[in-house]
């Protein structure tokens, strides 16, 4: 699709520069491990796991979407709609699957494997919501193909949906300050850095909840939302307990972090463990 690659790479560095900013004029907690070394392996996964996808799979959503209206496949493709219409329909499908993609990474142990990669991060802060282990990223990738086949979305549709979802994912993982009342009315439609930092605790019933990346609905109907981490967004710990050592987690220590044996590994499957009463709704 013509200018597919100009607005997904503008929005990307444009969301990239905007919260970085953000974080060095409000940052919501102050960084325990060093900057430029976590940064430097988050950006660098980034480029592996858009040179995998590129070079790796034998086609790419949007391709799929052209091929699927070429060829009448998939629900919307079989639909007499407005085209905005479409567009807004196949964009909120297409998020909620990804909600079930990222719970279903958490639950089967094997995928979990892949995944806890992402909540190693000591930290967070924009370039965690890049850190994802490039075999998650292919996995991905095959889900959204199986996806845009079955729902039947526009190329433009798909378009928008992925550059949506780099930039909320950006967005949600940045460590910025804003007013209570704000993140309060503005995580009614979108998933907010306070939401979705529960989520990287290292307690697994809070690692087990808002699992959204962009629109902050499935969690609330799903059952999995937590409005607030227990110790605070500034008392909280962030990662993995099995995973502290800044040195284990650069970026060739987390290539082959997954397929390495480890002593019992946090598998957040603990949802039954939650609280009987509600965390304090601690700001």
């Amino acid at each position: 699709m013509p200018g597919e690659q100009i607005i997904r790479l503008g929005a990307f560095f444009g969301v990239l520069a905007a919260v970085s900013v953000w974080e060095v004029v409000a940052p919501r907690r102050t960084l325990t491990d060093r900057k430029p070394r976590r940064w430097l392996t988050n950006l660098s996964m980034v480029a592996v796991d858009t040179a995998a996808g590129r070079f790796l799979m034998p086609i790419l959503p949007v391709g799929a979407a052209l091929l699927a209206e070429e060829r009448s496949w998939g629900v919307l493709n079989l639909m007499h709609l407005p085209s905005p219409l479409k567009v807004v329909i196949a964009v909120v499908a297409l998020d909620f699957v990804i909600y079930l993609q990222h719970v279903l990474f958490h639950f089967l142990p094997v995928l979990w494997r892949l995944h806890r990669m992402h909540h190693t991060d000591l930290d967070i802060d924009v370039t965690t919501g890049n850190r994802f282990h490039p075999v998650e990223i292919l996995i991905s990738l095959g889900i959204k193909l199986a996806a845009v086949l079955v729902i039947g979305p526009s190329a433009p549709a798909v378009v928008i949906f992925e550059t949506l979802l780099n930039a909320t994912s950006q967005f949600n993982h940045g460590n910025i300050r804003m007013p209570f009342s704000l993140d309060r009315w503005l995580r009614l439609v979108v998933v907010t850095p306070d939401m979705h930092r529960v989520h990287h605790s290292v307690i697994p019933r809070e690692t087990n909840s808002n699992f959204g990346f962009n629109l902050p609905w499935w969690d609330r109907l799903c059952g999995t939302y937590r409005p607030q981490p227990e110790a605070g967004h500034t008392g909280m710990t962030i990662g993995l307990k099995e995973f502290r050592n800044p040195d284990r987690l650069t970026f060739f220590h987390l290539l082959v972090q997954p397929f390495l044996r480890q002593s019992k590994t946090q598998n957040p499957t603990d949802l039954a463990g939650s609280p009987s009463s509600p965390p304090r709704n601690t700001h």
